[in-house]
């Protein structure tokens, strides 16, 4: 799982778009996404690796790293 986050709901559909035409075009893959049009929140599931993209305010609010911190793991920055 990956977890980044844009400035603004335009940039994170930028990044989530970028992503995806690179899978595409490096490795074939035809990821599938959910949230680009709205943008506060970009879900990409490449099968294998599971990207999400947030505004940091939507960031802030889920907190999916310490859902997984608890696992053991050590978040990334």
């Amino acid at each position: 799982m990956v977890i980044c986050s844009g400035r603004s709901t335009r940039q994170v559909a930028g990044i989530a778009q970028k992503l995806l035409d690179r899978l595409k075009e490096t490795f074939r893959l035809s990821a599938r996404s959910e949230g680009k049009d709205v943008g506060d929140w970009v879900l990409i599931d490449t099968g294998d690796v599971v990207v999400h993209v947030f505004r940091p305010e939507v960031r802030e609010f889920y907190q999916l790293e310490k859902m997984w911190a608890d696992a053991g793991g050590t978040p990334a920055a």
